[in-house]
């Protein structure tokens, strides 16, 4: 199973991995960096959630030009 979920959520890149046994997510600058979100994703959100977790939680952000969350595949870290 990947480690690592990549995601456009509304124009901002994240990434989601999991990490002994918990999410961990990550905003991923254009630079190449990640830092530390700012928000939780509990333990019970199954990998195949992830995107429903996110649109659900910034669908405030949706645009026109951006209407949902964007898989952007899986990975291994």
């Amino acid at each position: 199973m990947p480690e690592e979920y990549r995601f456009d959520v509304f124009g901002r890149r994240m990434a989601i991995a999991r990490s002994g046994g918990a999410w961990v997510a990550y905003l991923l600058g254009a630079e190449g960096k990640r830092r530390r979100a700012s928000f939780e994703i509990p333990d019970f959100v199954s990998a195949d959630e992830l995107a429903q977790y996110l649109d659900d939680l910034f669908h405030e952000d949706a645009s026109l030009e951006r209407p949902s969350v964007v898989s952007l595949g899986a990975s291994e870290r």
